[in-house]
């Protein structure tokens, strides 16, 4: 007998209110062996997270109910959502201060328009540092 050696896909939740941004990004992800969730809005996004808990979040920065950095600041305050990675999508003409990314914990911003390519690259990078740096806490 042999055992089963393939892995559960990680789970990324995509927040974004404008559905082609979310049918791109979504697509590029689960081409890549992720699992995709989706929300059109921030409270969707949280409730979601909540009941999903996603290996990592993609979320945009402006969207209905709650923005994307109210979404980021509302999962710090919760224990269980508080280390999940997150890259936030903006088309604001100006950066999110690091301050805010910090006290956020977003780890990366990307600018609207982007390139899918971009953002799968972006994740991959997020999700292996998010393993090693659980490997050095348990370690």
């Amino acid at each position: 007998m042999h055992e089963n050696t393939e892995k559960t896909p990680q789970k990324i939740l995509v927040a974004d209110d404008e559905a082609h941004i979310l049918h791109v990004v979504t697509m590029k992800l689960n081409h890549a062996g992720y699992e995709v969730i989706t929300a059109m809005d921030g409270e969707e996004a949280l409730e979601l997270t909540l009941a999903e808990k996603p290996d990592m979040i993609i979320t945009d920065f402006q969207m209905p109910y709650m923005t994307g950095l109210e979404l980021c600041l509302r999962l710090r305050q919760n224990e269980q959502t508080r280390d999940i990675p997150v890259l936030m999508l903006t088309a604001r003409g100006f950066d999110i201060e690091e301050h805010e990314m910090a006290t956020a914990g977003i780890r990366n911003v990307i600018s609207k328009p982007f390139s899918p390519r971009e953002v799968l690259r972006s994740v991959q990078h997020l999700l292996e540092d998010d393993c090693a740096e659980q490997l050095t806490e348990t370690t």
